[in-house]
């Protein structure tokens, strides 16, 4: 119940600081239509105030969020006493079938995630942004912009381009907006960064609604049934979920900004071109483009890709230059007055764009086709259907686009022209990437996504045109745009059912060994800390709980958490295997996965696993962790003492069949295990680990097999723990 319940708080908290600037600033023609720009204007107010309490020097939003809830309070006054409250409150029951699909739709978004843990926490499926967003909003909600203390002002990791700490690496290069949003709203209801970052991902989402329904309904003049349908087939579509099932809150705000700005160009074309009909679009404008500079900064130079595309095509058939100039002016002014206060956003698209290029961001996410776009997706992958079903469903959509585009042309065409503006130009953009990805073997298939998924809204809608066939006069078109709404509600419900499934046990999650880190921060004595955690998601998270301390890492984690010499300390590890010292030691553990060992103690060593292995497994709900290997295997250990140590390792493992496996190092036999199909724990005793580097050779007695018809890769033996047991001091190792 409490993820509903916050879900729904942070929902209308959102909604209620817009409503005040949605009065105000919605031009007057579409004055009665406010209620769709309250959410777009909550969000940018709310990050404007953190923008706002960054440059004024304050320890975060737990210090200044309470006192800014008066802005949205005096704001509604006075817009409901310009405006006239019954006349503004009287059009909210227009809204209501609106409303009544963003709750039916944010609570089976919100469900998974209250099945899957019953604590707030993020999970994801497989992206490690949730926890980079996260480190962001703990910045904005505890820290002041002076603040150079622990990781934050760790020159030598954090460096980025031209930005030297943490803290401004988020006003400047990376997703401010996000993570704004996460520290002001868990600042007004009490929770930390993990407990909502999550959920905002879907309030992103569920807020986006009323902008597609205004899409369709303003800019291609669906009916109000039609645009409701496609609102709520956007709140369920695959490349939505995908957004939020990996935690990519940037894509989603700036889908929404860029509704909202070709909207506006859209609007202003067909008006009279004069300064006062720009300043009442301004506000809107104003609105749209602070939301893409705070969030994907990098798509300003793109957005206005569709709206360009619609007025030069208008110019290429009127010849109208100036207008065009006209037009131009006052779309780009508002873009100017937002660039000035963003300025450092502004500042920073060029370092963004050398990164681009320095790192191949992302990973592989299959082409999307027609269809899928409209939900024909193979399952939480995005992975395309059967090749003669995607044939069939391609080539019914272009039968029925081409039916409604033919209909009645000289009533439909400006229309048909909006919608082609929609689909077309970013069409050939994510075809380019694709391409490109193909040829140069990146990762370019994941910007097509993204690229795709911030002009997704006119995409949709501009697909769907085919629903206009449901006013035809022949039976036929009816009937096929009936059946179509029918079969893609159908796609779409089942596949957001498979997500919502595989999301209930989710392969990453926040759980409660990662919250225990954040205890290591009230540690006096603990004072650096070498970040040796093993996987991604987990490290990113660790550094998050972290900030107060000072962290190196052995890898390149992330933008601003650069691979250094290790100098901490005390060292944070995790996996399947740890090193366990006597008491003396002062070795901390923490929960039950991670493990906090002194570098300077006389018993430290470093373990880690070699060649041999695949990538480590899980079922997170139940926190098991194992490893394969893929035959015989190696285990890595240094010693930096100068003398040996005296430890005896423990293997907790499995097999598909029975076999023996030995234990070398150094040419030297440790000793002999039996490994059966059922778990459990081996042990070898009394092995002298001499001072440097050895590997451990794991050899096993029978060679890998394949588990089953499903599964490929061939097997050695699982191991679910390796733990080192030092059993002596330094002198005693030695007689």
């Amino acid at each position: 119940m409490v993820y509903f319940l916050t879900a729904m708080g942070l929902l209308l908290h959102i909604v209620l600081w817009g409503a005040g600037a949605a009065i105000l600033l919605t031009p007057r023609p579409w004055r009665i239509w406010w209620p769709v720009f309250c959410a777009p204007m909550g969000l940018a107010l709310q990050s404007a105030v953190v923008w706002a309490g960054a440059y004024s020097g304050l320890a975060g939003t737990n210090v200044y969020s309470g006192w800014c809830e008066l802005i949205p309070v005096f704001v509604l006054a006075a817009a409901l006493w310009r405006r006239g409250a019954s006349r503004m409150i009287n059009v909210l029951p227009k809204f209501g079938a609106l409303g009544i699909v963003m709750l039916v739709e944010l609570c089976f978004l919100v469900l998974p995630m209250a099945l899957a843990s019953r604590a707030l926490t993020t999970l994801s499926l497989g992206s490690c942004d949730a926890a980079d967003y996260a480190a962001g909003a703990r910045v904005f909600q505890e820290f002041s912009r002076n603040y150079r203390g622990g990781f934050i002002g760790l020159t030598e990791v954090v460096s980025v381009a031209s930005v030297d700490n943490f803290y401004d690496f988020w006003i400047r290069l990376n997703h401010f907006t996000p993570s704004a949003l996460i520290a002001f709203n868990g600042s007004i209801f009490g929770c930390v960064p993990h407990e909502i970052t999550g959920l905002m991902t879907v309030l992103l989402l569920v807020l986006s609604l009323p902008a597609v329904f205004w899409m369709a309904r303003a800019v291609l003049r669906y009916s109000p049934r039609v645009s409701l349908w496609i609102a709520a087939i956007y709140g369920l579509n695959p490349i939505t979920w995908y957004a939020v099932a990996h935690v990519a809150m940037g894509q989603l705000l700036a889908a929404q900004a860029i509704v909202f700005i070709t909207w506006g160009g859209i609007a202003l074309w067909r008006g009279r071109l004069t300064w006062r009909r720009g300043w009442a679009m301004s506000g809107v404008l104003v609105m749209a483009y602070w939301l893409v500079l705070g969030s994907y900064n990098f798509i300003v130079i793109v957005c206005l890709v569709p709206v360009l595309t619609y007025a030069g095509g208008q110019v290429l058939i009127t010849s109208g230059w100036k207008r065009f100039g006209q037009w131009l002016v006052l779309m780009l002014a508002p873009f100017a007055v937002t660039s000035v206060v963003f300025w450092e956003r502004v500042r920073g698209l060029i370092e963004r764009f050398m990164l681009f290029q320095q790192y191949d961001f992302g990973w592989h996410i299959p082409v999307l086709s027609p269809e899928g776009l409209l939900g024909a997706v193979n399952g939480p992958g995005l992975g395309p259907l059967a090749m003669w079903l995607r044939l069939v469903l391609t080539l019914s959509l272009f039968f029925l686009l081409a039916a409604a585009m033919l209909r009645d042309r000289s009533y439909r065409q400006l229309a048909v022209f909006r919608a082609a503006t929609m689909m077309l130009p970013v069409l050939v953009g994510y075809s380019y990437l694709e391409l490109r990805g193909a040829m140069l073997g990146t990762n370019a298939s994941y910007d097509a996504y993204k690229l795709m998924a911030v002009f997704f809204p006119g995409q949709l809608c501009g697909y769907c045109y085919w629903t206009t066939l449901s006013r035809s006069r022949l039976q036929w078109q009816r009937w096929a745009a009936r059946i179509g709404i029918v079969g893609m509600t159908a796609f779409n419900l089942s596949v957001a059912y498979r997500f919502a499934v595989r999301m209930q046990d989710p392969p990453l999650i926040v759980d409660r060994d990662m919250v225990e880190l954040q205890k290591i921060e009230a540690r006096p004595d603990v004072t650096s800390i070498n970040v040796e955690v093993t996987d991604f998601w987990s490290r990113l998270w660790a550094n998050s709980f972290l900030l107060q301390k000072p962290q190196y890492f052995l890898t390149h984690t992330y933008e601003g958490r650069l691979n250094t010499a290790l100098k901490g300390d005390w060292e944070l590890t995790d996996g399947v295997i740890t090193v366990s010292a006597p008491a003396e030691a002062g070795t901390i553990r923490v929960g039950r996965s991670f493990t906090l060992v002194n570098t300077h103690s006389r018993f430290y060593l470093r373990a880690k696993l070699g060649e041999g292995w695949y990538a480590e497994e899980r079922i997170a709900r139940v926190f098991r962790r194992w490893q394969w290997s893929q035959g015989d295997a190696t285990l890595l250990v240094e010693n930096p003492q100068t003398t040996p140590l005296k430890i005896n390792l423990r293997i907790s493992v499995r097999s598909l069949v029975k076999q023996t496996v030995e234990v070398w190092h150094g040419g030297q036999h440790d000793g002999t295990i039996k490994v059966g199909d059922l778990l459990g724990e081996r042990v070898v005793e009394g092995i002298i680990l001499p001072p440097g580097k050895t590997t451990f050779e794991l050899r096993s007695s029978v060679r890998p097999r394949a588990a089953n018809a499903r599964d490929s890769r061939l097997l050695g033996f699982a191991v679910y723990g390796v733990e080192l047991e030092i059993q002596s001091a330094n002198e005693s190792a030695t007689r």
